[in-house]
């Protein structure tokens, strides 16, 4: 998907540098957007309202630790990658050879099926927004991601649509949340020294908004940048913090959006498959203009999760053939897999619960996988996989103690698993 213009050689250096760094700006954004509403899709959105009915302001605790794990996840992922110049696949195997082919084939089962979920929430947000058939909304959300990726130059194409659907994600939910007034001293209090803890909250909220695809989306946009290699390491620590405040920020004011409601007595209905309490919250504050804000959101978050899902998922296939690592083959390949995603979901309506209980778990066995690897090579392998790079320490020790988190949360997720497969008791 590469497709930043090179600037022209016979510009003086001057012009020549500026519109370097102007090519490279958009892929850039991209990545910071792409990576953050990756982390923000429909399941994320439903977790939310239905965790903060139940926790009430404790949740805020859950929030920030699942964004600590972020930073410390996505800084080594993303200095990694970039330094290396290489996706992630292709590092794995250098690393410990056909791990990156394990690896990719974890991400792109993984991701099919989390975008037939997806679209099925394409499909409801179009439905609050305008009244439009659920199945025929998803139908048209799954069309219009593959249209963009039809584009020439689908890179842009994809960078504008996550920035805009993006900020206007934000603006419309920070709106919400000042219509709901929420109790901002008590969220903040809590946000630090909760009155409860639950470690299945941030165990479910964490495997939902870095596991799997979401984990490389951004390093793998960033890439196409051009700004690769140990000297680019500041702007892309400096990228890298930007995407994870720009997810904080989005899961923070959903929080308090619901939260203000929650507060003000409203028993938002969590129990059941056909339960929408994100819905509720936003149509209590604000009646039908609510739920059109809501669709609206919902969807946002449903397609921009689909490009990404579809865009990281293609970008691992390049393990199995270099003649898909970029251009028209790689475009092609996204469009080939939002293709299958959509027409499973013509086939079944939308995404069995027990299949999306099976994905998570799933999802949650991925991280630590592809973790493990990386903290091999940022420990063990920085002469050769990392060209001698001198990985930061204090990175290696807060990436390895995710690692172990991961790993529990990933031994965690084995049940469902089991479950699913009809193995055990």
């Amino acid at each position: 998907m590469t497709d930043a213009s090179q600037p022209a050689e016979t510009a003086p250096p001057k012009e020549r540098a500026a519109s370097f760094a102007k090519s490279r700006r958009g892929p850039i954004l991209g990545a910071i957007f792409l990576m953050a509403t990756s982390a923000i899709g429909p399941g994320f959105i439903t977790q939310t309202a239905t965790f903060t009915a139940q926790l009430g302001a404790a949740f805020a605790f859950a929030i920030l630790v699942s964004v600590l794990i972020d930073l410390a996840v996505q800084m080594n992922i993303w200095r990694m990658i970039t330094v290396s110049g290489k996706r992630a696949g292709d590092l794995a195997n250098q690393a410990v050879p056909y791990s990156g082919h394990v690896l990719a084939v974890l991400i792109v089962v993984g991701g099919l099926a989390f975008n037939i979920g997806n679209i099925a929430g394409g499909g409801l947000g179009l439905n609050a927004l305008l009244g439009i058939d659920p199945k025929v909304g998803g139908l048209l959300t799954g069309l219009l991601a593959i249209g963009i990726f039809l584009f020439r130059k689908a890179g842009r194409a994809v960078d504008i649509v996550v920035m805009v659907l993006g900020i206007g994600m934000i603006l419309m939910t920070v709106f919400v949340a000042i219509a709901s007034q929420p109790p901002i001293g008590d969220a903040l209090r809590q946000t630090f020294v909760p009155d409860t803890i639950n470690f299945a909250t941030i165990t479910t909220i964490v495997g939902g908004t870095v596991g799997g695809y979401i984990t490389y989306a951004g390093a793998h946009r960033y890439l196409e940048s051009g700004l690769v290699g140990p000297e680019h390491v500041k702007p892309v620590h400096r990228a890298s913090l930007q995407g994870i405040l720009v997810t904080g920020i989005m899961r923070y004011v959903l929080f308090l959006a619901i939260l203000g409601v929650v507060a003000s007595g409203v028993v938002l209905d969590v129990s059941g498959q056909a339960a929408n309490p994100a819905a509720q919250a936003f149509g209590a504050v604000l009646g039908d203009a609510g739920m059109r804000i809501f669709g609206f959101i919902f969807w946002a978050a449903a397609i921009t999760s689909v490009i990404g899902a579809a865009y990281t998922s293609a970008t691992f296939l390049s393990v199995f053939s270099k003649r898909l690592a970029g251009g028209w083959p790689l475009q092609l390949a996204t469009v080939a897999f939002i293709l299958v995603s959509l027409v499973v979901y013509a086939l079944i309506g939308t995404a069995p619960a027990a299949l999306l209980v099976f994905v998570g778990g799933f999802n949650g066995l991925i991280l630590p996988i592809g973790l493990s690897i990386f903290m091999y090579i940022g420990w063990f392998r920085q002469r050769d996989v990392l060209g001698g790079y001198r990985y930061p320490r204090w990175l290696l020790v807060v990436g390895t103690l995710a690692t172990l988190l991961s790993f529990w949360m990933g031994i965690s997720s084995i049940g469902p698993i089991f479950a699913f497969l009809g193995v055990g008791a």
